[in-house]
């Protein structure tokens, strides 16, 4: 697996942000994320608030925003989150922080109720 982009603690970003490779993110970004094919790290001082897309999520860091992972969410012990988690797998460790609503699996549509039917004749005496 190649090494994953960084944008390092002195970066600033404001805007949206996409990536056809990993990124790591120990610096600021304010805006929207997207990388649906690839992996998507937050470290412990990292900052975002944006929505995020990504294959795979791991929070070590603050966001704020609806996170939705293709595969996973990993939430370390150093995380701080605001927002709404959604994936087919969620981890969450001893420590973290999280204030919003977490959504896991694949959803399966419910079958339609069967109503029963039947011919009724009524006859006025």
């Amino acid at each position: 697996m190649d090494a994953p982009a960084h944008i390092g603690p002195s970066i600033h970003i404001k805007g949206h942000v996409s990536s056809a490779e990993p990124l790591s993110i120990a610096g600021h970004i304010d805006g929207k994320i997207e990388m649906s094919d690839h992996a998507l790290t937050v470290t412990a001082g990292g900052r975002v608030k944006a929505d995020i897309t990504a294959h795979t999520i791991v929070v070590g860091g603050s966001v704020q925003g609806k996170l939705h992972a293709g595969a996973r969410i990993v939430v370390r012990e150093t995380a701080t989150i605001e927002g709404d988690l959604s994936a087919p797998a969620i981890s969450l460790a001893d420590g973290a922080t999280l204030h919003g609503k977490v959504e896991t699996g694949a959803r399966v549509a419910k079958p339609a109720a069967k109503v029963a039917t039947r011919d009724v004749e009524t006859s006025a005496a």
